[in-house]
């Protein structure tokens, strides 16, 4: 490996521990935030943004690596069935943005995007943690539909406003 390619990858390491971190900062920040909620563990999905960026302006395996290593970091600070919840959602979220995005291209927005990874997020956690109780779940889908579309909105929102400044950190 010559040096310019060894630079580069020393630059991409970088950026994606600086995300990670961002990502962690956010969801900490998320979890200090009382949200009132009829389902108990509804969230903003804070972290999700940095995956979203992930997803349109890096490569695919970077948002991937992002979702795995905040599930990591999830279940060894809060625990094994919040690591697995963590990593659930955000596998089956992940999966369906990166589908999303490959299938419309261009024509895929932050808004399509977020909303469809904020259901998906909860249909993961739905499906592990029901898997977990060995007890069906489901009821409480309509609630987290809402609330994924609710919480969306909103990330994506987070997401168009912070772009610019995640914009600057990219590698060229």
């Amino acid at each position: 490996m010559d040096m310019k390619n060894k630079k580069i990858s020393t630059g991409r390491l970088a950026l994606l521990a600086l995300l990670f971190a961002l990502a962690i900062v956010l969801s900490i920040l998320e979890s200090l935030l009382p949200i009132p909620a009829p389902v108990p563990g509804i969230r903003l999905g804070l972290a999700n943004i940095v995956v979203m960026f992930a997803l349109f302006y890096l490569r695919k395996r970077d948002a991937l690596a992002i979702v795995v290593l905040k599930a990591a970091f999830v279940l060894t600070t809060r625990g094994t069935v919040a690591g697995i919840l963590s990593l659930s959602g955000g596998l089956l979220a992940f999966i369906v943005m990166a589908v999303l995005l490959a299938v419309f291209k261009d024509r895929m927005t932050y808004l399509l995007i977020s909303v469809a990874g904020a259901i998906f997020h909860n249909v993961g956690q739905i499906a592990a943690a029901s898997a977990i109780l060995k007890t069906a779940l489901w009821l409480y889908l309509p609630v987290l539909l809402v609330s994924g579309i609710v919480t969306g909105f909103a990330t994506s929102i987070l997401l168009k406003l912070t772009a610019p400044a995640f914009l600057r950190l990219r590698l060229k």
